[in-house]
C-alpha cells in the first residue's frame, strides 16, 4: 500500500472524479440508449455509431441507489458492525524502506516497533506509528522531518546482532474531509486509501503478538486443536473497516485457520503420509511432502543456540546418499558429518533431507533435527477429514457467535488504545448495530397440474406431487464399479426408477443391456464397452435413438468420480448419475427423491417453476424475453501453481419459466479473474460463451433476448471496476456480432458470499423471528445502515439455516440499464432462490450463480488425477511461459451440453 506518487492527499487517478472531458456518464450509457425509453424495449433500437463500451478505459461509475425496498414484514435484527466515530486528525502517510530487505511482515513489524520505542520521543515528535508491515506507516500528524534514515542493531533469537537501516519518507496527507463527504453521500467516489489508512490504525495494537493472515488475526489464546495429519487450527477474528450509510463501520467476525503443528519435521512427514518412516518415500510421496513444506520456516536447536531456515525443497536422494565438500575440500557424507560434529545418530536415513539456502549453495538438514516453527499458516487445501474437524470445532450457533464477537470486541480495548483514541481521536462504539430489516414473502411454487406449494420457512415438501415437466428415459444402463452384489444394485436401481416414475418421469423399467460390473482400475474401457454394447442394441430396437442415462455405482475408493464424468461427458456423450455404494443397501426414500430431481433436469425435464412465471407476474422477466446469466471463475487450490483457472457461464434457456440453464466452461490463465472467452474473434469468425448462449436461447425460445440480467459470482471489491469494464465490453461485442445495433439492456450484479457480515435475531429464541437453527428467517433483506453509502446493494439471507450462523449473500449492482427498483431486484433475486433444481429448499445464492459454480467445479474434476510434478509446488517459480500455456478443457459433448448435466 505504498503511497508514493498517489496524488498527495487527493483521490487516486481515475477515482477522484470523471476523467478529462467526461463530466457525465459515457455517451449512450448513463440512461436509456436513444429510442429505447426507460424500460428498454426493442434490442435493435440504437443508433448505428453509438459506442459499444464506455470511451473511458479507467472507470464506470456504479449506479446510485434509487430508493429503498418497502415490500416485506418489518423486523429488527443485529449485525456484527460497530460504528466508528471519526476524529479530526488527518492521517499522514510515510513510505518505509528497510535495509537489508526483510520478507516477513511479522519481522518488519518487530523492527518498526523497536524503532518507535527508541526514537518516538527524540525524533518522531512523540507520535505513534501505525505500520502495515510492508511499505507504509501512518501518523496522526506530520513527523518533524520530510525524510530520515535510522540505523540501529537488533539482537536476534540466536544471540546474533543484526544491523538495520530504516528510511521514513513523507508520502501524502489523507484528507478526512473527502471521507466525510463520501460517507454523507455528497461524493460518489470512495477515498479508499484514507479508509485503508484508518484500517491500519485500528489494526496496529490488535495485531500485536498475533499471527496476521489477510484481514484476520489468529492466536492460540482464542483456542486451538488438532485437525490431523500434522495440522492444527487456531481460532481468531476478522477485522475490517468499511464505509456504510451510517458512517465508518468496524466489521468483526470470528475466524479459524489451519496452521502447522510445531513439531519435528520427521514426525510431521510420518503423520502427513500416515507412513512408517523406516521405508523410503516414493516419488509421489516426496513431491507431496515437498509441496506441503516448501517456503515453511524450520528451526534447528542446539544447547544455547537456535538457527532458523526457510525450506526451499527436499532432496531427491535420501539423506544417507548425500555428500558435500568440507572445509578441506574432502567429500563427507551428511550422516557422518552429524555423527562426528554433533554426536547425532540419524534414525531415518531413508528420508530425504530438507534443502535450505540456494541451488548454488545448498544447506542439507536431516528432517529429524528440524522443528516446524510455530504460528505458520498451512496454505494447502485441507482434506475431507480436516475440513470436517475444522467445521466441528468452529461451527457456532448465532447466540454463541454473537457472544464470541462481543467478547473479542471488548478484549481488543480500542478505546483505551493511545494510537486510536488519543492520537487519532477515533472512538469505536461497543454495541452491535441494530437494523430495520424486512422479511420478503416466499413465492408460490408450481408443480404438475394445478398443484401449487407455498413454502414455509424456506422449504416445502413434494410428497404426492409430480414434477411440472417430467423428462423421458427410454434407454438406460447400469455400470457397477463397487463391491456391492449385483442383485442389491439391481434392486437399488429399480426402486430409484420407480421413484422417478412416481414423480412424473417417463421411465422404461428395464435397462437396455445387462448390468456391467467391473473393477475400478478399468473404468475407461468399461464405459466405452457399455457405449458400444448399447449402440449395438439400439441399432436393433431404435436405430435413431441413443443411450439417455447411465447409472454408475461408484467404487468404494475415492478419486474416480472425475474420471467417470470426463469420459462420459467429453468422450462418449453419455448423461450419467453417480451413486455412492453406501446408499445401495439403505434404500432411503428421501435419497431416491433427491436423486430423481437431479435425474429429471439431466434428461431435459423441469421439476417446478415459480407460479409468477406462468401468470405473467415475475418482475423484470415475464413482460419481455429475458435471459438470466450466471458466471463464476474457480481458481486452483493453493500449491497448484500451473493449473488453469476455470470460467463457467450458464444462461436460462426457457422463458418465461427461467429454470433450465445451459452451461459452458473455459480454461484460462492461472488465477485470472476476468473471464477471457465471453467473446472471441479469430479472423472473421466470432465466438465466445455469451454469443453461443444467446444463439441457444433464440433456438430454444424462438426469441432473441430483449433483456439481459447477469449475476457474476466470485469478484472482490478491488476487482469490481476491472471486471465490469472487460466483461460488459465483451457482452456488448457478443450481442452486436449477432446483429448490427443489437444492444439489449444489461443489468450486471456481483454476488458475494465471501464476506464477514453476519446477522443475528434481536431476541434469540423468539419463534416468530428465527428458524429452527436459531438464525434469522429466510427472505430477510437489508438495504439500509450497513450497506454502501450511495450505490445500489443489499444483503439477502434467502435460505433457512441448518447449522452454525447463516451467511447472507451480498448483491451489488455495478451496471443497470433495466432501471431496477430496489423492491424489483430484491423480490426477483429472492424468488429465483426457490428454483434450485436439486432440493425443495430455497438456497443461499441465486441459482444461476450456483449453477455456474457447479459447472466450473465439474470442469475442474475432469482434470482430477493429473500426475504430480516436481515443478508444481507452492512457492515454485512458475515461469511466465508455463503459466501462459493454458491447456484447454476437454470439449463437452453436444448431447450432454444441452441439459443440466452438472447438477
Amino acid at each position: 500500500m505504498s503511497g508514493r506518487g498517489r496524488g498527495r492527499g487527493g483521490p487516486p487517478p481515475g477515482r477522484g472524479g470523471p476523467p478529462p472531458g467526461r463530466g457525465g456518464p459515457p455517451p449512450g450509457r448513463g440512461g436509456p440508449p436513444p429510442g429505447r425509453g426507460r424500460g428498454g424495449v426493442q434490442p435493435s433500437a440504437t443508433v448505428a455509431d453509438a459506442p459499444l463500451v464506455p470511451t473511458s478505459s479507467k472507470k464506470i461509475s456504479a449506479p446510485v441507489r434509487n430508493g429503498f425496498g418497502t415490500i416485506g414484514r418489518k423486523c429488527v435484527i443485529k449485525a456484527n458492525h460497530f460504528l466508528v466515530d471519526l476524529g479530526q486528525k488527518d492521517p499522514h502517510q510515510y513510505d518505509v524502506s528497510i535495509s537489508p530487505e526483510v520478507p516477513s511482515k511479522t519481522k518488519c513489524k518487530e523492527i518498526m516497533k523497536f524503532l518507535s520505542s527508541l526514537y518516538r520521543a527524540s525524533h518522531l515528535g512523540n507520535l505513534l506509528l501505525a505500520y502495515d508491515g510492508k511499505k507504509s506507516a501512518f501518523a496522526a500528524g506530520p513527523l518533524p522531518f520530510e525524510s530520515k534514515e535510522f540505523a540501529f542493531k537488533i539482537t536476534e533469537q540466536d544471540g546474533r546482532e543484526r544491523d538495520f537501516r530504516v528510511t521514513i519518507k513523507f508520502a501524502a496527507k489523507k484528507d478526512l474531509h473527502y471521507l466525510k463527504q463520501f460517507l454523507s453521500g455528497r461524493q460518489h467516489d470512495s477515498p479508499q486509501e484514507t479508509i485503508q489508512a484508518l484500517d491500519v490504525v485500528l489494526r496496529e495494537s490488535a495485531s500485536s503478538g498475533r499471527e496476521v493472515v489477510g484481514r484476520s488475526l489468529f492466536s492460540a489464546e482464542f483456542g486451538q486443536g488438532a485437525l490431523g495429519d500434522g495440522i492444527e487450527f487456531w481460532k481468531g477474528f476478522y477485522q475490517s473497516l468499511r464505509p456504510t450509510q451510517m458512517g465508518l463501520s468496524l466489521n468483526i467476525d470470528m475466524s479459524a485457520r489451519a496452521f502447522y503443528e510445531p513439531r519435528l519435521v520427521s514426525d510431521f512427514i510420518g503423520e502427513f503420509l500416515n507412513k512408517d518412516l523406516a521405508r523410503s518415500l516414493t516419488d509421489q510421496e516426496r513431491i507431496k511432502v515437498k509441496r506441503a513444506l516448501r517456503g515453511v520456516r524450520v528451526e534447528v536447536h542446539r544447547q544455547n543456540y537456535m538457527r532458523r531456515y526457510k525450506v526451499q525443497g527436499l532432496t531427491i536422494q535420501p539423506v544417507n546418499q548425500l555428500t558435500f565438500p568440507d572445509e578441506t575440500g574432502a567429500v563427507i557424507s551428511v550422516v557422518q558429518y552429524f555423527r562426528d560434529k554433533y554426536n547425532v545418530h540419524l534414525r531415518y536415513p531413508l528420508l530425504p533431507a530438507i534443502q535450505a539456502g540456494t541451488d548454488a549453495k545448498p544447506t542439507y538438514l536431516p528432517t529429524e533435527i528440524c522443528w516446524l516453527a510455530g504460528g505458520q499458516r498451512y496454505g494447502l487445501k485441507l482434506n475431507e477429514k480436516q475440513v470436517t474437524n475444522l467445521l466441528r470445532a468452529t461451527c457456532q450457533r448465532p447466540k454463541d457467535r454473537e457472544e464470541s464477537i462481543m467478547k473479542t470486541m471488548r478484549s481488543n480495548k480500542y478505546n483505551e488504545d493511545q494510537l486510536v483514541n488519543k492520537d487519532f481521536g477515533m472512538r469505536v462504539r461497543e454495541q452491535l448495530t441494530s437494523i430495520d430489516a424486512r422479511v420478503l414473502p416466499p413465492p408460490p411454487v408450481q408443480y404438475h397440474g394445478s398443484s401449487e406449494v407455498k413454502p414455509l420457512v424456506g422449504q416445502w415438501n413434494m410428497i404426492d406431487l409430480k414434477m411440472i415437466n417430467g423428462g423421458t428415459v427410454n434407454y438406460w444402463a447400469i455400470a457397477n464399479f463397487s463391491r456391492q452384489r449385483e442383485d442389491a444394485v439391481m434392486r437399488f436401481c429399480s426402486e430409484l426408477v420407480q421413484m422417478c416414475q412416481n414423480k412424473g418421469i417417463v421411465f422404461n423399467p428395464q435397462p437396455l443391456i445387462r448390468m456391467v460390473s467391473t473393477a475400478p482400475h478399468n473404468i475407461e474401457k468399461a464405459l466405452a464397452d457399455i457405449k458400444s454394447q448399447c449402440g449395438a442394441q439400439l441399432k436393433k430396437v431404435a436405430p435413431d435413438s441413443q443411450l439417455q442415462l447411465l447409472f454408475v455405482i461408484l467404487p468404494e475408493a475415492k478419486g474416480t468420480y472425475g474420471r467417470i464424468k470426463r469420459v462420459c461427458e467429453t468422450e462418449l456423450g453419455i448423461v450419467s448419475q453417480c451413486c455412492k455404494p453406501t446408499h445401495v443397501m439403505k434404500l432411503s426414500k428421501q435419497y431416491f427423491e433427491n436423486v430423481a430431481m437431479k435425474i429429471n433436469v439431466k434428461v431435459g425435464g423441469r421439476n417446478s417453476v415459480l407460479s409468477a412465471s406462468l401468470n405473467g407476474r415475475l418482475p423484470y422477466v415475464t413482460d419481455r424475453p429475458t435471459i438470466i446469466f450466471g458466471a463464476d471463475v474457480t481458481h486452483p487450490s493453493p500449491g497448484e501453481d500451473s493449473a488453469p483457472s476455470i470460467a463457467a457461464v450458464v444462461a436460462s434457456m426457457d422463458w418465461p419459466q427461467v429454470t433450465k440453464y445451459k452451461a459452458l466452461v473455459s480454461a484460462q490463465p492461472h488465477r485470472q479473474e476476468i473471464i477471457q472467452d465471453l467473446y472471441t474473434k479469430k479472423g472473421e469468425t466470432h465466438g465466445g460463451l455469451i454469443r453461443e448462449l444467446l444463439i441457444s436461447f433464440k433456438k430454444s425460445t424462438g426469441h432473441k433476448p430483449h433483456r439481459i440480467i447477469f449475476y457474476r459470482d466470485g469478484v472482490s471489491e478491488g476487482q469490481f471496476n476491472e471486471v465490469l469494464l472487460s466483461e460488459m465490453d465483451n457482452i456488448r461485442k457478443a450481442c452486436v456480432s449477432l446483429e448490427p445495433n443489437y444492444m439489449p439492456p444489461v443489468t450486471f450484479i456481483v454476488v458475494q458470499k465471501r464476506h464477514h457480515t453476519r446477522f443475528f435475531p434481536d431476541k434469540h429464541g423468539d419463534r416468530n423471528s428465527t428458524d429452527r437453527s436459531g438464525n434469522i428467517l429466510p427472505g430477510t433483506v437489508v438495504d439500509t445502515k450497513i450497506c454502501h453509502p450511495t450505490e445500489f446493494d443489499f444483503y439477502l439471507c434467502s435460505h433457512a439455516g441448518i447449522q452454525g450462523t447463516s451467511r447472507p449473500t451480498h448483491y451489488h449492482v455495478l451496471y443497470d440499464e433495466n432501471k431496477f427498483t430496489a423492491d424489483g431486484l430484491q423480490m426477483l433475486t429472492n424468488s429465483l432462490c426457490y428454483t434450485y433444481a436439486r432440493c425443495t429448499r430455497s438456497v443461499s445464492i441465486v441459482p444461476p450463480a450456483y449453477y455456474a459454480h457447479l459447472a466450473a467445479f465439474r470442469a475442474r474434476s475432469y482434470m482430477e488425477g493429473a500426475d504430480l510434478s516436481d515443478s508444481d509446488s507452492r512457492g515454485g517459480r512458475a515461469t511466465r511461459e508455463r503459466v501462459a500455456e493454458v491447456k484447454p478443457l476437454p470439449v463437452i459433448h453436444e448431447s450432454v451440453k444441452s441439459v443440466m448435466f452438472y447438477c
